[in-house]
Order: C-alpha cells, then structure tokens, then sequence
C-alpha cells in the first residue's frame, strides 16, 4: 500500500470529496457563506480563496492519496485568510499560529495513520516558513447525533486534534480551542529515529561493518 502527501492546488483541489470541494464554511464569514450558497455554486468561491492564498501566501493545504486515490485532506491559514474563524467563542487565533481549519480522512482509510500524517505534514511547511505552532477549534460534542447541525461536517472532533499531539489552550463545552506547537510535531519523526540510532547502537560498529563471508567449500569424498 503506497501513501504519497501533496499539496493542495487548483488541480488537486478536484480531488476533494464533493461536499468538501463546495463547502465555504471557514473560507467567508456567516453572512457570505449563507449568500454563495443561496446563489448556487459555492464552488467557484472555494476556488477562488484557494487561488487566492496560493498566490498571497503560499501552500494551504494538503492531501494524501493511498494507492493512487484520495484519502483525506486537511487545510490551514493564518487567522486573517479565514473570516470564520472569528465566529467562534474562543476565539482569536494566537498571534504566532496558523489555523488548520478542518482535516478529514475518508471513512475506508481511517484509523490508517492518516490523520496523523497530514499534520506532520502540515508542521513540516509551516516550520520552514517560520510559523511556531498549528491551533485549531474543535467540535466536543462530535458525533452526538446532532445531524441538523451544518458544522458537524466542516469542524474536526477535538479528540481528533487531541490524539495527534494538539493540547487544549481555551476550553469550552462545544468548540475548545486547540494548539499544537511546531517543534511538538516534528519530534514524532525524531523519536522514531532515536529508537532505531538506540537499536543499532546496541551492535558494535565492527559487527556492522564486517563484511559477509562465504561458508568454506566443503571437499568432496568421492
């Protein structure tokens, strides 16, 4: 099973799931959100913040495909590119923080790492442009069987955010903010790496080094 992580663009932003691809609930405030919804093709608003940061910005967003299908996406900004964000009751963002705004992993590949995956990822570009930590708002009451509510589809579970490292920094019955320090992230790998370093220490460098010699030829008796 192959997994290869991309970034988002306006070619890959096709590869969405549908509902996600025309959703604009964290790309414009309330008010505009319900308008380009009313009017029809939300779509093309999406494409446009999209575009937009792109060229502003930078990377927003990244995707992973697992054997060549898309299997879950996530998508971050600083708090000033996403007017939602200022809708919720804990807010504002942290002044050092990007917002990851949702992640979701399609339902056949979960419980893969995925989920994990994409925000390693995440951490991995937003380090390199100097932003120290991720926060994110979570939904608490998750899968409470709330289906009328719209924002049970567009705010991740906060024990998803919390299963991947994030620590709550603002509570709240509903919508806890969350916040992930950067460097927090990127020990993941390192700890991996330590315990193979920790393994491979255990051997002395000559039992490493020393080349493979063949068994002796045995002599015939015939």
């Amino acid at each position: 099973m192959s997994r290869r992580l991309v970034s988002l663009t306006l070619d890959t932003l096709e590869d969405l799931p549908r509902p996600c691809r025309e959703c604009v609930y964290w790309e414009l405030d309330p008010v505009s959100a319900d308008r380009a919804c009313a009017a029809g093709d939300p779509g093309l608003e999406k494409e446009a913040w999209v575009s937009q940061t792109l060229l502003e910005w930078g990377s927003c967003g990244k995707l992973v495909y697992v054997d060549g299908m898309p299997a879950g996406f996530v998508m971050y900004a600083p708090p000033a590119y996403v007017p939602r964000s200022m809708a919720f009751p804990t807010s504002p963002v942290s002044a050092d923080a990007a917002l990851l705004m949702n992640a979701t992993v399609v339902p056949a590949f979960a419980g893969g790492g995925l989920g994990r995956m994409l925000v390693q990822g995440v951490a991995r570009d937003l380090t390199k442009r100097g932003i120290k930590a991720i926060e994110a708002f979570g939904d608490a009451k998750f899968g409470d069987g709330a289906e009328d509510d719209p924002t049970r589809a567009c705010v991740a579970p906060a024990d998803f955010f919390l299963s991947v490292g994030f620590k709550t920094v603002r509570p709240h019955p509903r919508y806890p903010r969350l916040r992930l320090e950067l460097r927090t992230a990127l020990s993941w790998k390192s700890d991996v790496e330590y315990a193979l370093e920790k393994l491979l220490g255990s051997m002395s460098p000559e039992t490493l080094l020393r080349p493979v010699r063949p068994a002796p030829a045995t002599r015939s008796t015939s």
